[in-house]
């Protein structure tokens, strides 16, 4: 049975995590995924190439990690909203998926995966485990706790997620990632988001009265 680490040993491995991770991403910015080599990561993180190996044995492994660690820390702590009120736990989390799509290092690094995934393979086979990242964590969460509660009728949690995700994208980050020049305001991006809501809680939310249906 292995041993855990001793808390020193767990603390450095995290410390060489962030710095290697902080160096990856600035290098696949600056000079694409081709031109971005796992040495060159390693000497500007102040690591050894074994200690990079040992955390991030591809540059694919490495590369799927900056663009889910370029949508994580800031949205860490997103609160899962009370059940009840369908549309205004969307827009809670919504307005929260907006922040993080619109973040430059995650449009950046999406560009990135668009230009060099066809030329190389191993990038292109990445999962990119987005249901990972926090916000949208706690959008399943929700979701099935307002199904379970009644409030809702949603028989394909995965489903509807998709769909409440896909129409925010399509407002507000598509046409950022193709369109070099585009903006959108603050006031435009939050009118997308509650049109979004909207939307699903008209599908989804339950009649009145209606009883708690049985978990999706």
């Amino acid at each position: 049975m292995t041993r855990p680490l001793p808390s020193y040993h767990r603390d450095v491995a995290a410390t060489n995590r962030a710095a290697i991770l902080d160096a990856a991403v600035r290098l696949f910015l600056e000079s694409g995924y081709d031109r971005t080599s796992l040495a060159r990561v390693a000497q500007d993180a102040g690591v050894s190439k074994a200690t990079l190996f040992k955390q991030f044995p591809t540059k694919a492994e490495l590369f799927e990690a900056t663009v889910l660690t370029a949508g994580g820390p800031p949205d860490a702590e997103v609160a899962d909203p009370r059940t009840g009120d369908l549309h205004a736990g969307l827009v809670a989390l919504g307005r929260a998926y907006a922040e993080l799509l619109t973040r430059p290092r995650m449009v950046a690094l999406m560009r990135v995966v668009i230009a060099e995934s066809p030329r190389f393979p191993e990038l292109r086979e990445r999962t990119f485990d987005f249901g990972t990242l926090p916000v949208l964590a706690a959008l399943g969460r929700y979701l099935r706790a307002e199904h379970e509660a009644g409030s809702a009728r949603i028989e394909d949690l995965d489903t509807a997620s998709a769909q409440f995700l896909g129409m925010i994208a399509s407002a507000i980050f598509w046409p950022r990632l193709v369109h070099g020049t585009w903006t959108i305001t603050d006031d435009e991006q939050l009118r997308a988001v509650d049109e979004a809501a909207r939307t699903i809680a008209a599908r989804y939310a339950a009649p009145a009265g209606s009883t708690p249906s049985a978990t999706a």
